[in-house]
């Protein structure tokens, strides 16, 4: 499959395995046909090859199951359209639970796969071992069934995206190997334009191309190195054996996974593949991935295979007698989060990536290519990416010590217990704020955003400062319940240097911040601007605040994991005929959330300001002593109570913490962390990014219409599309529920809303509400028959689904705490 290489192609495509040939296929499917993929060795010849060619349907969230989904869709049809057998077969797939917890986990599996439409069945062990006759069910407590899943052969599926991309026009050059990216300065800003290549034969050359993507696998992280952009993935070993026949296997067996043991197993030509994520994996290619590593595995590793062997004969006791036919030892590249990288690269336009698939390539394949094409085309992405965006990560995420430390977790969290909340715990500390010590001395429990360290809650001791997993509740929840009574009835301080804090500076600050925001960001020096930054299609990207620290002048702060992403986005949006520029501060200032009832009367006793409200309103902002130190403070809350973020010169962090809690001691002052915050918060109906406000969701839905300026007649990006939903009936709306009488219950999110018995959304955001006295969740309500209007919310009976118990909710069109903000504005 060779082809002359043009002179210049639009699409330029690094990397011949299934991702590569996906994007190729679904691009030329969109109507772009001059594309070329160069692949150094032959098609699939990387880590395609030796994957086992599992496709699961379900996902954490939404958007990626419906990734999958397509995926299961296109692998059924693709034979019919190409002439090459893919080696789908839907046979369905079977988890089993060896404990209770699992089969808690189970449950909630299948109680959000039933909200998603995938059919999915809760069934006894009994009943799996009817699905599968060679498996040992007497220690195990039920399953999940999914008759939907199924499996496919890697290399043959490769091949029929490949030929359906040649079908539309697409060029392939194997063994044709990219050894240069070509970049050039393009106003202010740098781009890709193409690639130099030389191939087996000795013959080198460059093509020119508008959009070069990098879909290179394992060697994704050197090609993104070759332009200086960060490709945050690191291989390890990852090993299956396959066996030859045995009794009672047959080629209608369904997948079967055993997550307690670490394992899963597929039929093969009558025999058994098993493979598995053991919980500490053995990094691999530290010195680089070797240039022809191509249908090649590493030696045997019986040693490290050994915890999955031992699980592998507690469950197909078969295994003790059978012979082994091969042990694939083929590595594989992880990212540092355990979910793929997709989208154009923050530190060089025109230059996509597509890699660090986790050992999920095969099936996430189809629905990553066909949302990376519709990326390149559109530019922009045409649904909810953020969990597997590649600005999801910075460039300290590519250093390649943290990687080796880090991948040794990530391979095994495909089937580690997903409990709520859970941390990872490896390479850590990484970020640290400069109160970190202070904060640890007293008792700090850290997790981990972005890499910063942030208190997730305060023990009594530095041994109590631990999270004892469970689906129900944890045992931190009275140490955090604590934090969250007196934020309400004293003050609390919470450190958020984590934010992220951007400046944008120069004389036409304004006009283009206007042009991008939904906002009015024409306000007064000292004032504070709550705001959306929309896509074309009118949904959230993004959501901030805004701060007018002079006329040329604004401080922006958005969330702790948003700082690469918005600043991306925000600095393509600066037409480089303004002056504006962007520069991020975000190291430059640690925050303290001073907040609480008392706020003021702390604040006042060691400053000179005047924190009267009618000299310091609700949103404005100024520079202010505290102490020896000259903060800026601003009058905000994320908690729903009276407060001020102080944003503090990281040198002073240190004098302006002990100030506040040598004289908060009179106050009744505690340090409150993260689990905190996000129970006052939902309490008082705040939404969050990533969980209410997604580029999924609209300012009608959010409800937070208010902050969007469509009686102006000022542009902005999203305000055409805002302009046509202006009047619409909605068919969904953000909502909060309680769960009253529930004291004893816990909501973590994800959980399916059901109204009278039938599903209509899902819980984004819960935490048990202290000051309520139950568990409180916000979410989506949705009406596919009709308008999600006030009517409709309020004349159903509302339940939340907990691992297939109904827990019964109420469901509150405002915020159940303190509906009219009266606390945050005396």
């Amino acid at each position: 499959m060779s082809t002359s290489i043009p002179q210049h192609a639009r699409v330029v495509i690094i990397g011949g395995g299934i991702i590569g040939c996906s994007v190729a296929y679904h691009l030329t499917k969109l109507g772009w046909t001059d594309v070329v993929l160069m692949e150094q060795g032959q098609l699939s010849c990387g880590t395609t090859w030796h994957a086992a060619g599992l496709v699961g349907q379900l996902r954490a969230q939404e958007s990626m199951t419906k990734l999958i989904r397509y995926s299961t869709a296109l692998y059924a049809e693709l034979e019919a359209e190409t002439g090459l057998a893919t080696g789908w077969k839907q046979c369905g797939s079977l988890s089993v639970a060896r404990t209770a917890e699992r089969m808690t986990q189970l449950k909630r599996t299948a109680a959000v796969a039933r909200a998603y439409g995938v059919a999915c069945d809760v069934i006894g062990a009994r009943e799996a071992g009817d699905l599968w006759p060679v498996m040992r069910t007497d220690d195990l407590l039920g399953a999940v069934w999914l008759p939907g899943d199924g499996k496919a052969n890697p290399t043959d599926l490769t091949q029929a995206l490949a030929r359906g991309a040649r079908m539309r026009g697409a060029r392939i050059a194997e063994n044709t190997r990219v050894t240069a990216i070509h970049t050039r300065d393009a106003h202010g800003a740098r781009e890709a334009t193409g690639v130099a290549w030389r191939n087996k034969n000795g013959d080198e050359g460059t093509i020119g191309a508008e959009i070069v993507v990098n879909c290179a696998g394992q060697w994704a992280k050197a090609v993104g190195r070759l332009c200086d952009v960060t490709v945050p993935l690191h291989s390890a070993e990852h090993y299956y054996i396959v066996t030859e026949r045995i009794a009672g296997v047959h080629p209608d067996l369904p997948v079967m996974r055993d997550p307690d043991g670490f394992i899963y197993f597929k039929e093969e030509v009558g025999g058994l593949v098993m493979g598995g994520f053991e919980p500490n994996a053995k990094p691999w290619g530290m010195q680089g991935i070797p240039e022809h590593f191509e249908f090649q595995l590493l030696p045997d590793d019986w040693d490290q295979f050994e915890i999955l062997m031992t699980n592998a004969l507690q469950r197909v006791p078969a295994l003790e007698t059978a012979q082994v036919r091969q042990f694939y030892n083929g590595p594989e590249s992880f990212t540092p989060d355990n979910n793929f990288m997709l989208g154009e690269a923050p530190e060089l336009r025109r230059f996509f990536v597509g890699a660090g698939f986790n050992s999920m390539g095969i099936a996430s394949a189809g629905g990553a290519g066909m949302a990376l094409a519709e990326w390149i085309v559109a530019g922009e992405p045409t649904m909810d990416l953020w969990p597997v965006d590649i600005r999801r990560f910075a460039r300290f995420n590519g250093n390649d010590t943290w990687l080796h430390d880090r991948v040794k977790e990530t391979l095994g969290l495909h089937y580690a217990m997903p409990w709520p909340n859970r941390e990872l715990d490896s390479a850590r500390p990484f970020r640290r704020s400069p109160l970190y010590a202070l904060l640890r001395e007293d008792g700090a429990c850290f997790g981990s955003k972005m890499g910063w360290e942030r208190a997730n809650f305060f023990a009594p001791t530095r041994d109590e400062a631990r999270i004892d997993y469970a689906f129900g509740q944890q045992n931190w929840l009275p140490l955090s319940g604590a934090e969250h009574r007196a934020c309400r009835e004293r003050v609390a301080l919470f450190d958020m240097t984590s934010f992220s804090k951007f400046l944008v500076k120069g004389r036409d600050a304004q006009s283009v911040l206007q042009n991008l925001v939904a906002n009015d960001v024409d306000v007064p020096r000292g004032t504070t601007v709550y705001t959306g930054m929309l896509n074309e299609r009118g949904n959230y990207e993004s959501d901030f605040t805004l701060t007018r620290l002079a006329a040329d002048q604004y401080l922006l702060v958005t969330g702790t994991a948003q700082t690469t992403r918005d600043f991306d986005m925000i600095d393509k949006a600066i037409p480089r005929d303004k002056h504006c520029v962007l520069v991020d501060v975000t190291s430059q200032y640690a925050v303290l959330a001073v907040m609480g009832p008392r706020s003021r009367e702390l604040l006042q006793s060691v400053s000179k300001a005047d924190w009267r409200n009618e000299s310091f309103a609700f949103g404005q902002s100024r520079e202010v002593d505290i102490g020896y130190a000259t903060v800026r403070a601003t009058r905000l809350t994320y908690v729903g109570e009276l407060g001020w973020e102080l944003y503090v010169p990281v040198e002073f962090a240190v004098g302006v913490y002990e100030i506040l809690h040598e004289a908060g001691k009179a106050f009744g002052l505690v340090n409150a962390g993260y689990y905190a915050i996000d129970s006052l918060r939902i309490e008082k109906g705040y939404r969050a990014w990533g969980r209410e406000l997604t580029p999924d969701t609209n300012p009608f839905e959010a409800g937070l219409a208010f902050a969007c300026k469509l009686d102006t007649d000022i542009p902005f990006r999203g305000r055409d599309a805002l302009l046509e939903l202006r009047g619409k009936p909605l068919r969904r709306r953000m909502v909060v529920l309680t769960a009253d009488g529930a004291a004893d219950r816990m909501l973590w999110g994800g959980e399916a809303i059901l109204r009278d018995g039938k599903p209509v959304g899902f819980v984004s955001s819960a935490a048990f509400g202290h000051t309520l006295g139950c568990p409180v969740a916000m979410g989506y309500v949705n009406n596919s028959d009709g308008a999600a209007d006030s009517a409709y919310l309020t004349s159903g009976a509302y339940a939340i689904d907990v691992a297939g118990e109904l827990l019964p909710a109420t469901l509150h069109l405002k915020a159940p705490y303190d509906p009219r903000s009266e606390r945050i504005r005396n």
